[in-house]
């Protein structure tokens, strides 16, 4: 179904700039509601010296995702006094047990009792929120505190999987926030990560990927992907496509580590990790519901809700996508996303959080396009039956539990279901007796997990130490397998349809363990510095089991094979005035993938693929924090690179061959002169070449790894005017640099610029939202390679003009 016909572009943004002009709209207030919710003690600071004559109790939420903001100050504002100054509880760990000022901190809920003398006022401030003053007018408030984009103050929790400030963190992160993932309405995840310098999600089309973090553009099992701290996959058995198990409905923020994170994570996690961060129930009920469409054959409809009662929390939210009729031929998917969470509050101290995602997924595979085809702007496709379908399951239950304000215990405990099937594309090969004859295969990849994580947290009064000790395990089994099937072609090369046949190429299953431990420690010998060491052990046993005879194309027979590994990691931090700074030495590694080992005749001895990490790098603010800046400059060293290597039989096998060399500069710059206007530049220069690298009789040592664009940047200009409330627009200019589309350096691609325009409108609970991806129709390849089969262009979306309209209930 097509919605728009061509000169819809400028219509469709008129439609949402005429939708906000044409209103007229009042000053927003924060207006006093009344509530059921069971509220609990809040902490208080001190007690006030004069006698109170009202109590009032309240509570304090984000105004983006209506959770409540534990730790939030509420104090009284003296008649005379303009200060609204935030206070930075998170400097101050006995500020929950009482210390001086006059007021109260919220507690787990967001819940706070205060008294006050007639007339008085209360300033609620929080970091990372605008400070907000209200004159109570009943004697329950519901506060709505609206996020602050202060770097300087962005707390994380994936630096050292605790709740940390960004600035004490001694790498290069950065975070995609709620405000962020609402205004960018993405409907996939490359469209939100694409704007964090550094990083380049490749899109594939039907939300595949591959990705780039301080890597050339690859499908290598070099990057970790995380929900809530926890891999979405296990290790052995990674897929380049894994993100599109998210469900990115239920995340509030997402944070990516650049470079290696092993330290803490374990393996895979080499050139970043991206973690993804569920929402948590909102304090009051809330929720929405949204319709989008496009004239590329896209459609969604999303969906949340979620509420607190008494000390339960629920949250629902899911989507369904699909696409037909695609600018491709047999490029149809659709897919089904659920996250459900229920957290419960005991007390100030213990909470019990449980997540159960599930998605369903199904795309055809079409391939990419030939010269040929890419030249004429061909989009007839050569395959009509090829596919990928995936399940995945995941559910968590964890424990945490302040022994007091110095301990911090978690025990978390998940499960996972996974499998992929697919008929591939890429497996198809002509026959060499008969021209309308191919060869192929439908396979399947599964496993199921059963994982736990313990860790602890302890600081001390030594030099303001803090000790984070933990241990994990994760029981994998997995199974592949693979049938044949014969494909008829046609005369001019289509691959009509095929047989099944009862002929089994792959029949394995692979018993994957690892045991991991790892210690992070912390101290401030000086007042702004910050000391950081970090170890991880990790001991992986594979234990294969092959059911087909050693006849087979992969007949290895039964084994098992050990990895295991130390990983140190040490770093600094030091802040002063708004002026940062780190280093650090950190490893990443990751042992043998599963199908590295067992698809072919024998096993091969193979080591794990590790890299030596060294950066530095910093950050600063200035003009009242209405400017921010941040770098990072890293070498990165590649040892052990897995390849496939030609052997004088003719046949394949895989060994440790080669070296790699990566290293560049990320920077990123954010300049608000004013409420309305916003400017952002997000980019990295990088160079990505072969030390030493032998395959197939050749030589490419020195060369530049294929796909490894020098220049790579995503800026952002963006204005929200003051007259008209809720009106936003925003043009986004992408650019992906020029780079070798092979590894013997002979052919280059010259890379792209497209530009994205975003606008919307939000009135009370409606809201209505225009995004032009590729605003100018720019045709170009998201990503081109050429082979010993020729040269392949996987095509970038034309531009695609989306509609979408949202209503909040209970807002």
């Amino acid at each position: 179904m097509k919605l728009f016909y061509k000169g819809s572009l400028p219509a469709a943004l008129m439609l949402c700039t005429y939708a906000a002009f044409s209103q007229q709209t009042n000053p927003q207030r924060t207006i006093p509601q009344q509530t059921t919710s069971q509220q609990t003690t809040s902490q208080r600071i001190t007690s006030p010296q004069t006698v109170l004559q009202q109590t009032i109790r309240g509570t304090v939420l984000d105004a983006a995702t209506r959770s409540a903001i534990v730790n939030a100050s509420v104090t009284i504002k003296e008649a005379g006094n303009t200060d609204t100054g935030s206070l930075d509880v998170t400097s101050r760990p006995d500020a929950t047990h009482g210390s001086a000022g006059t007021g109260v901190m919220t507690n787990s809920l967001g819940a706070f009792t205060i008294r006050l003398t007639p007339g008085q006022q209360l300033v609620i401030s929080s970091v990372n929120y605008q400070a907000a003053i209200v004159r109570p007018t009943g004697d329950h408030l519901v506060v709505s505190l609206a996020p602050q984009d202060n770097k300087l103050q962005e707390m994380i929790v994936s630096g050292n999987r605790t709740v940390q400030k960004r600035t004490e963190a001694p790498i290069a992160i950065s975070t995609i926030n709620a405000q962020t993932i609402a205004d960018t309405k993405a409907n996939q995840l490359d469209q939100l990560l694409n704007k964090v310098s550094g990083v380049f999600m490749v899109d594939l089309g039907n939300e595949q990927h591959e990705m780039s973090i301080r890597q050339p553009l690859t499908t290598a099992s070099v990057f970790l992907y995380l929900e809530d701290g926890i891999p979405i996959r296990t290790t052995g058995v990674y897929n380049h496509n894994a993100l599109l198990e998210m469900n990115t409905a239920a995340a509030r923020q997402i944070e990516i580590i650049r470079g290696p994170a092993s330290s803490l994570y374990g393996a895979e996690a080499i050139g970043g990790a991206v973690n993804v961060i569920t929402q948590a129930p909102p304090a009051l009920p809330s929720g929405y519901v949204s319709v989008q469409g496009n004239n590329n054959g896209y459609k969604r409809a999303d969906a949340q809700i979620g509420s607190s009662f008494g000390k339960w929390g629920v949250i629902a939210s899911g989507y369904y996508a699909n696409r037909t009729d695609g600018p491709i031929q047999y490029s149809d998917f659709h897919k089904t996303a659920f996250t459900l969470r229920a957290d419960y509050k005991a007390n100030d101290r213990l909470t019990w959080s449980n997540t159960l995602t599930y998605v369903n997924y199904y795309s055809d595979m079409y391939g990419s396009l030939d010269s040929a085809h890419f030249a004429q702007k061909n989009y007839n496709t050569l395959y009509s039956f090829t596919y990928r379908k995936v399940h995945a399951l995941r559910i968590k239950s964890q424990l945490n539990y302040h022994w007091n304000g110095n301990a911090e215990t978690q025990i978390a405990l998940a499960y996972r279901d996974n499998s992929t099937g697919q008929n591939p594309s890429y497996y198809i090969s002509n026959s060499q007796a008969d021209p309308l004859l191919a060869n192929g295969q439908i396979n399947s990849s599964s496993f199921h997990s059963y994982l736990m994580v313990a860790q602890h947290q302890q600081k001390f009064s030594w030099l303001a130490s803090k000790l984070i000790a933990g241990i994990s395990t994760d029981i994998s089994p997995s199974s592949y397998i693979a049938n044949y099937i014969r494909i008829q072609r046609d005369e001019k090369g289509n691959y009509l349809h095929y047989t099944n046949t009862d002929s089994l190429l792959s029949n394995y299953s692979t018993g994957i363990d690892n045991i991991a431990s790892y210690l992070n420690f912390e101290l401030s010998p000086a007042k702004g510095l910050k000391l950081v060491t970090a170890l991880r052990y990790d001991f992986y046993h594979y234990n294969f089991r092959n059911y087909l005879p050693s006849s087979a194309s992969t007949g290895s027979s039964n084994t098992k094979n050990d990895f295991n590994r130390v990983t140190p990691k040490v770093g600094v931090t030091y802040n002063y005035k708004g002026v940062g700074f780190y280093a650090n030495y950190s490893q990443g590694y990751v042992p043998p993938q599963v199908t590295d080992l067992y698809n072919g005749v024998k096993v091969p001895y193979l080591h794990p693929q590790t890299f030596f990490n060294y950066e530095a790098g910093g950050w600063l603010s200035l003009l009242k924090n209405k400017l921010y800046a941040d770098w990072s400059l890293y070498r990165m060293d590649g040892t052990n690179q897995i390849i496939s290597v030609k052997q004088n039989d003719g046949t394949f096998i895989n060994q440790n061959s080669g070296k790699t060399k990566h290293q560049g500069i990320e920077y990123g710059v954010t300049y608000r002169p004013s409420g309305e206007w916003s400017l952002r530049l997000s980019a990295s220069n990088s160079d990505h070449k072969f030390v030493v690298q032998y395959e197939n009789n050749k030589d490419y040592s020195g060369n530049e790894m294929a796909a490894a664009p020098h220049f790579v940047a995503n800026a952002e200009l963006g204005w929200r005017p003051l007259f008209v409330k809720g009106f936003r627009v925003a043009v986004e200019w992408q650019h992906l640099g020029s780079y070798f589309m092979d590894d013997a350096n002979t052919r280059r691609y010259s890379g792209f610029d497209i530009v994205n325009i975003r606008t919307g409108y939000q009135l009370r609970q409606w809201e209505i939202w225009v995004n032009a991806l590729n605003a100018f129709n720019k045709y170009y390849a998201s990503l081109a390679s050429k082979s010993s089969y020729g040269y392949s262009y996987n095509l970038g979306d034309p531009a695609e003009v989306t509609i979408g309209l949202s209503w909040h209930f209970f807002k």
